[in-house]
């Protein structure tokens, strides 16, 4: 079972009929026959988080496969030119960065050192969890067993090391050890908090 493949009749009958559909209309929606099988794919939409459950009723909910963002168009970042809204498709954040819920989670951004990677101090990160990156990545690491940091992941003569995103700052050369725990997805910055 596909969640994705699963969701997707879901959302369109929501945003059709403002309303969940009943576990027979669920069956002929997926195309099955047993309202067993259709129990079973629910607990598993429940579990990746894409539907809840109301506590008190047991009535079935939207989650968050529901919270898409429409995307209007595009806009120029160098000269100024004719603000256009164009209706454009939607998209869903969570889905975007997210493909993996079990290891993904957030960190706050800590001190200037990767700056020129556009992550600043109070910036959140997306993180995904896991013990190998690719040369290039950004990403959370211990140095010798010393507490963790965030570094571009780098390698010179077969050996990795981590660098800043800073001038000011030097690359950190591990003299035993170099321990990657996550892989840094996005930063995430708030400019209007209201």
């Amino acid at each position: 079972m596909n969640p994705r493949e699963r969701i997707q009749p879901i959302i369109r009958f929501y945003r059709q009929q403002k309303r969940m559909p009943s576990f027979r209309e669920l069956a002929t929606l997926w195309k099955v026959k047993s309202t067993n099988a259709v129990h079973k794919t629910i607990l598993k939409l429940i579990e990746y988080g894409y539907l809840t459950k109301d506590r008190k009723t047991g009535e079935l909910l939207p989650g968050r496969a529901f919270k898409h963002i429409r995307i209007l168009g595009s806009i120029t970042a160098g000269f100024p030119s004719p603000a256009e809204e164009e209706l454009g498709d939607t998209i869903d954040l969570y889905e975007l960065l997210i493909k993996n819920p079990e290891a993904t989670y957030v960190l706050k951004a800590q001190g200037n050192s990767m700056i020129g990677a556009g992550i600043f101090d109070g910036d959140m990160v997306l993180v995904k969890r896991t013990n190998t990156a690719k040369e290039g990545d950004i990403v959370i690491a211990r140095i010798d067993g010393d507490g963790y940091t965030m570094k571009y992941l780098k390698k010179h003569a077969g050996k990795f090391y981590l660098e800043p995103a800073n001038k000011n700052y030097k690359p950190i050369y591990p003299r035993q050890e170099l321990k990657i725990e996550a892989v840094v997805i996005a930063s995430i910055r708030q400019f209007d908090a209201s």
